[in-house]
């Protein structure tokens, strides 16, 4: 994949290169830039369910990334420099669901930063390019940005930080998912 975007709130960049982050938030965009997504460019052809397995499958290969099943950060690592400092970032992947569930993931990441668990958090969406591609309701990077600074804007102080993915070629549709298209009769 590409990374087309990277948006900073609350001092995140500082606090990146501050703690000693740098190295956690390189290995998260190079997971992102080593997922390979070929989508057929048509407007809402692909599966964004799809995309997210893809890039958990990244992370699950990944060394020492701890996915929570539900109800938290998706994906975080930490990492100790020494016998007391520790510095951990939180990831949230929202690239196959409806839109609003982006203040999910920004009281997700609010939560866990306030309760230390993480030092950062980063939110991962498509582009708005990338979006109209995918199934209908999917989150863009335009819908991040209005969440944080519009709808909830408390958000733009913590140290968050959006990145608006891309896919790499044009090729066939990624699969949709089937849904619940009631009793048959």
């Amino acid at each position: 994949m590409k990374i087309s975007t990277v948006r900073y709130y609350g001092g995140s960049r500082d606090k990146v290169c501050r703690l000693g982050l740098a190295d956690l938030f390189l290995e998260l965009q190079q997971i992102i830039l080593d997922t390979e997504i070929e989508i057929a460019e048509e407007k809402q052809a692909n599966g964004a369910a799809e995309v997210r397995k893809a890039i958990d499958c990244g992370f699950a290969a990944g060394t020492d990334w701890v996915k929570v099943a539900s109800g938290g950060v998706d994906w975080s690592k930490r990492r100790r420099y020494n016998s007391s400092i520790l510095v951990r970032i939180g990831v949230e992947i929202q690239v196959s669901a409806r839109s609003d569930l982006l203040i999910r993931d920004i009281v997700h990441l609010r939560n866990s930063l306030q309760a230390s668990e993480i030092d950062i958090g980063v939110i991962v969406v498509p582009s708005d390019q990338f979006q109209y591609f995918l199934t209908d309701r999917t989150p863009s990077m335009k819908d991040a940005i209005r969440y944080i600074e519009t709808d909830l804007p408390e958000a733009s102080k913590y140290p968050i930080i959006v990145m608006a993915i891309e896919h790499d070629k044009i090729g066939t549709p990624l699969k949709k998912m089937s849904t619940n298209r009631g009793k048959p009769k």
